[in-house]
This record gives structure tokens, sequence and C-alpha cells, in this order.
């Protein structure tokens, strides 16, 4: 991997919150993740943690730090690819699958990659499949956050992952929302990579909460008949238009930990 101050701060970061956030997973769930490392075909890799327990039906962590050089299809849709296709990207993932309904789905993500220029990206978002409480205090939480360093960026962040979780074919939104960014660099490094530790946080602290509160709400066989309907749109869109999917599989990911995303379970009626 490339010696480089910034690229090597950001990756010291999403390994220590891969650490927190497996850590708090685990003591809540009460079983372990399966941890497997895998090697990019270029240069460098990740790690690839898997869950399987009383509260998490399915779930996984995965951090990865890769270089390599972008194809041809790629150049054009990547900033700073055009002028020099090599690229460093390090980031995290995180995919929650409960088995109770009550719990929504959750998914987060955090990255930094480098070509001529470089960015930070991210977001998080939440899929319920029944009516979630929480979901008024869940996007004040996230304005306020994003408030904290731009004024715009909730507004804005917020309408990117609206429009980026709508399933067009099926003309309905993924989930609740929450907020999606890319390309944020507003030439200040540090006030980029500390909004983007904060999103980190503001996510650890949400899931932990959400996961305790709701785990011992009591739940039916229809409420899991509507959580699985909602899993196959879910498996939709992660298959059809997520781009984290698509970069991974065109820059040659482990293909396991890039479609950790995908539920375990789906109902099509």
């Amino acid at each position: 991997m490339i010696a480089d101050p910034k690229f090597n701060t950001a990756k010291d970061w999403f390994e220590k919150l891969r650490e927190n956030l497996i850590k708090t997973i685990e003591s809540i769930d009460g079983n372990n993740f399966e941890i497997t490392n895998w090697d990019h075909k270029d240069d460098g890799g990740g790690t690839m943690s898997k869950i399987k327990g009383n509260i998490i039906e399915k779930g996984g962590v995965n951090i990865s730090s890769v270089g390599g050089s972008f194809n041809e299809t790629m150049r054009d849709a990547i900033p700073g690819a055009k002028e020099n296709p090599n690229y460093n990207a390090t980031g995290i993932s995180v995919v929650l699958h409960p088995i109770s309904p009550k719990i929504p789905s959750m998914h987060f993500n955090t990255r930094f990659i480098k070509t001529t220029q470089e960015w930070f990206g991210g977001g998080m978002d939440v899929t319920p499949c029944l009516k979630f409480n929480n979901e008024e205090k869940y996007h004040k939480g996230l304005e306020n956050l994003c408030n904290k360093f731009d004024k715009s960026y909730y507004p804005k962040f917020k309408k990117w992952c609206d429009d980026y979780f709508f399933i067009k074919h099926r003309n309905e939104s993924r989930g609740i929302g929450g907020i999606f960014f890319d390309y944020v660099q507003t030439g200040d490094w540090g006030r980029d990579f500390e909004f983007v530790q904060e999103v980190g946080m503001y996510f650890h602290k949400f899931m932990k909460d959400t996961l305790i509160t709701l785990r011992d709400h009591q739940w039916n066989e229809e409420d899991k008949k509507k959580q699985l309907v909602k899993r196959s749109r879910y498996a939709e869109f992660n298959l059809l238009y997520d781009r984290g999917t698509k970069f991974g599989l065109e820059t040659g990911g482990n293909i396991d930990a890039i479609l950790m995303s995908m539920p375990p379970q789906a109902s099509w009626e």
C-alpha cells in the first residue's frame, strides 16, 4: 500500500471503528464473528467479519485497503482516473439483518479514495419492514451531526440518500433513508475526516441503542412475512443499483465480502 499519512490515518480509523463495532455487536448478540482475511488481486486486501447469531440473523463488518488500476470502463466515472488510472481505497462497510422483524436492517459505510484527486464518501441508511417509532429521532440526530460541519450537508445528503436508495422498477424506497455522500473534498482534509469519524460514531451509537431497545419486542409470523418481502427489495437494489457492489466487482474485490449485504432469506410474492 502507499506510504501516505492521510491514507494511513483514515485506514487506522476504519480499523479502530471495526473493532469497536464488533465488540458491541458480540456483547449484545452473545455470539462471535467469523473472521476471514483476503488478498486483493493487485495490492492490499481486507478482513471480512461475519456473524449469524441470536439477534443478528446475518451481519457483516468488513474493512479493506486496496490499490490497483481502474479499467477503461471505470476511468470516465471516477474523478482523477482519466489523468492516471491508478487508485488506492480504504474503507469500512457494515450490514446487519436482524432475526426480529421489529428491528430494522441497518447499513453503513465510509471510505477514502485516492486517484490524482482524493475524497471521502459513505453514509448510513435504515430499512424497517414495520413501523419504526424512532424514525424522527434518527433523522434529527443526523441533521444535528451534519449541521456541525455545514448546514447544507443534511438536506443535500438526505436527498442524495433518498434518491440513491429509490428502487426505480418498483417505484418505492428501499427504507427510510438517512444520509449518503460522496466526493467530500472541501479543501480542509482534517475537517472532512472529522465529519467521517462523526458519522461512524453516530452509526455505532444508533446501532447499539436500536438493538438493545428492540431485541425483546414480540413479533409474529405475519411480521416475519413482511420482513421477507421487504428483504426481496433489498436484494433487488443491491444487485441492480448499488455502486459499492459494482465498484467491488469491477476492481476485483472479494466476492463474499462484496455480497455480504445480501439478506439471508427473502420472499417474492
